[in-house]
């Protein structure tokens, strides 16, 4: 996202911050949900967290969650106190980026992460009280690393029972030469090939009471439900997607917005 030389990443003031939020109090309603945008704002040290976090509390007291992206390496860096002193401030929610639980894909994508890293970043989300939002991509690792791809995916997720999960498709609206620079031999899959990995994920997944959704515009199947109640309807929908596309309605590339 902070390649392009049209977006830089900075840190706002804090007294910018304040500008902003002390702007909502004259909406007709006041916010009871702040997202902290646009980047990964776990990068912030826990002190200017913190701070921001008592603004958000004197300025919005109405507001019952912060949420935020957030790197697995980001958490790393806080201890469990730290963190459990941000969740009793209102950071109650992170968005964790983990594209996959696959040790191969993660360095051909120069994801700077590992299996370990992101599975001791959950666990210290959970240790803190911090519930975790997980991001799998569709199709990361392309057609020869797919099964994989989507097995040690699953193993992560089974390990850190995280309370959401989603899966996006790899999309690339802007062509994909800066990608392929890394991964010389990327195959994106077909539809049909998402489909069999999405099956692979599902098949694998050993969750206990995980709120799965697989609804983003990228999505050609859209899938949702509760992990591991829901697992073989969530199969049989993917089985149909496979065996009688034409049956089941999917997205059109037009719907997908990308």
């Amino acid at each position: 996202m902070y390649t392009s030389p049209q977006k830089k990443f900075s840190f706002k003031a804090q007294s910018e911050l304040n500008a902003e939020l002390q702007a909502l109090t004259h909406l007709p309603q006041l916010p009871r949900r702040i997202f902290l945008a646009d980047g990964d704002a776990m990068t912030l040290s826990s002190r200017r967290l913190e701070i921001l976090l008592e603004q958000i509390n004197k300025i919005l007291p109405g507001c019952d969650r912060v949420s935020s992206y957030c790197l697995p390496r980001n958490i790393i860096n806080k201890s469990v106190e730290e963190l459990t002193r941000l969740r009793q401030l209102g950071l109650k929610l992170v968005y964790v980026g983990c594209e996959s639980g696959d040790d191969e894909v993660l360095k051909r994508v120069q994801k700077g992460e590992t299996y370990d890293s992101s599975l001791a970043a959950l666990n210290k989300l959970k240790a803190a009280g911090i519930k975790a939002s997980v991001m799998i991509l569709n199709g990361l690792g392309g057609s020869t690393l797919s099964q994989q791809h989507a097995i040690n995916s699953a193993r992560l997720m089974n390990a850190a029972q995280p309370e959401y999960l989603s899966t996006l498709v790899v999309s690339f609206p802007l062509g994909e030469d800066r990608f392929r620079r890394n991964f010389s031999a990327f195959e994106p899959l077909s539809q049909p090939q998402l489909f069999q990995e999405m099956q692979w994920l599902l098949s694998t997944l050993e969750l206990q009471q995980t709120i799965f959704r697989s609804d983003h515009a990228s999505n050609y199947l859209v899938l949702k439900g509760v992990l591991g109640r829901d697992k073989q309807k969530l199969l049989q929908q993917v089985e149909v997607a496979l065996t009688q596309p034409a049956s089941i309605p999917l997205r059109q590339e037009w719907q997908r917005g990308l």
